[in-house]
């Protein structure tokens, strides 16, 4: 069975993680979204919040699991059983950082292969933090996420 893992802080979860995340599950017997607690980062949203938004945008993806954790992702990998790490690349300056923590992890745990994914052009521009910038100035949000995650954001 291939279980992958797509680990992320998903603060919040933009329709460029769900592409990434359609594209896995087509890959995956089962695909378990991992939505790390980052005590470095301040998210704008609590954990649960972040793992309500995606679980309310990938209900209808039957292979499709969400779940938060904090520790190695490594850790998390193992427990769940899973044999592949997905992680998503927008340019080439997120190469570097992904290249070594794959590089990491497969020196932690060689069983378990990093799948990358290009993303699709049209959300190579987006991230997280471009949206919660966006949604703070009034700006509309409504094409660069999930509509659940679009009305938390305008009711912010």
């Amino acid at each position: 069975m291939k279980i992958a893992i797509y680990p992320g802080s998903f603060d919040p979860v933009t329709n460029g993680h769900v592409d990434i995340i359609e594209r896995a599950a087509k890959l995956a017997d089962k695909l378990v979204v991992a939505v790390i607690r980052n005590p470095e980062k301040k998210p704008r949203f609590p954990l649960e919040q972040r793992v309500g938004m995606l679980a309310d945008s990938l209900k209808k993806h039957k292979n499709v699991v969400v779940e938060s954790f904090d520790g190695l992702l490594v850790d998390f990998a193992r427990k769940n059983k899973a044999n592949i790490i997905v992680r998503g690349l927008r340019a080439v300056s997120d190469f570097d950082y992904e290249f070594q923590m794959a590089l990491t992890n497969r020196k932690m745990a060689p069983e378990i292969e990093t799948l990358f994914f290009m993303t699709d052009y049209k959300y190579s521009y987006l991230s997280s933090s471009f949206v919660k910038q966006i949604a703070h100035l009034g700006g509309d949000v409504g094409e660069l996420v999930p509509k659940a995650v679009a009305e938390r954001l305008k009711r912010r």
